[in-house]
């Protein structure tokens, strides 16, 4: 059993910014994540552009690369690729078994497990995720240059994610169940739309996916005529908005909302004694970098003041 002054559960912006700010105050910190490299959902952003300090564009893998060099110099250890097994967040000192079989304890948790792309679950999604089926333009676009894909998705992610798959692939298709609606800012929408290799499906609503040799084939439903068609392209990218990486902790004791939020104090602080919620994963009304840094610095210095008044 090791014991830690506080251990953090996530390895993006918030966790991060909280283990810089944890660690600068001499506590004694570890990062658990079961991804790696560490950075979170950001770090497989192809262009941040409006991160405080950086006046030209940087890559999401290149400022998260930052971050965790700079929590890594004042002493934060990480624990990436790993999955926790089982926890006890409910007792005073709560501990975390890891699947390495390495056990951690600590007075002080925070969770900034953020949040991850929502899928459909319908037919075919799982078989062929990550081989035809992708959710992330940054990671997998250049895959298809001059290929021909289609994606999934109305709002503002797909949107902004299609005009970084439009730096790589000849044509979107898009396939929405809506009729002339799209949710995403206008701005965004006039930017794709006015691709001439873009095209839009409107009213249809997708079945199953399967696989034709190396195309893939979207089974859809026009909601009007209930007309069943077969889209046979290149790829499929979905993007139908995110959820959060909160059903691990169903049995925790920890508050969660409906959505599957966690909703804390101003202090980031949950209905357990000193156990935080800090990033995407919190109830709040913004997500970007900058809040979520905000949130990690919070809970951090919360910890250290604790910390100093128990001296």
């Amino acid at each position: 059993m090791i014991k830690y002054d506080v251990i953090i559960i996530g390895a993006g912006p918030a966790g991060i910014a909280a283990a810089i700010f944890a660690a600068r105050g001499t506590l004694s910190v570890l990062v658990i994540d079961e991804s790696a490299p560490a950075g979170g959902t950001v770090k497989n952003t192809y262009l941040v552009a409006n991160y405080p300090g950086f006046p030209e564009p940087i890559s999401g893998l290149d400022l998260t690369k930052r971050m965790f060099n700079q929590a890594k110099s004042f002493g934060a250890k990480f624990e990436l690729a790993i999955e926790i097994t089982d926890y006890n967040f409910k007792d005073d000192l709560k501990w975390i078994e890891v699947d390495n079989d390495e056990k951690f304890e600590s007075e002080n948790i925070i969770i900034a497990t953020g949040i991850s792309p929502r899928r459909l679950n319908l037919p075919g999604e799982q078989e062929f995720k990550g081989c035809g089926i992708h959710y992330c333009a940054a990671c997998d676009g250049d895959f298809y240059s001059g290929k021909d894909i289609a994606v999934i998705g109305a709002g503002d992610t797909a949107m902004n994610e299609s005009l970084v798959l439009l730096k790589y692939v000849n044509s979107i298709t898009f396939i929405h169940h809506g009729f002339h609606n799209l949710r995403a800012e206008k701005c965004t929408v006039d930017q794709v739309m006015c691709h001439k290799n873009v095209a839009m499906i409107w009213n249809h609503e997708s079945l199953k996916f399967e696989r034709d040799g190396n195309k893939m084939i979207i089974t859809a439903e026009n909601l009007d005529t209930k007309e069943i068609v077969k889209i046979k392209r290149d790829a499929l990218f979905i993007f139908v908005g995110m959820k959060p990486n909160s059903e691990w902790l169903k049995n925790s004791g920890i508050h969660i909302d409906e959505r599957g939020y966690i909703p804390t104090d101003e202090n980031c602080i949950t209905n357990l004694k000193n156990v935080y919620a800090i990033g995407d994963i919190r109830v709040k009304k913004f997500n970007q970098i900058t809040t979520a840094v905000a949130d990690g610095t919070i809970a951090a210095l919360e910890i250290i003041q604790k910390s100093s008044c128990s001296l």
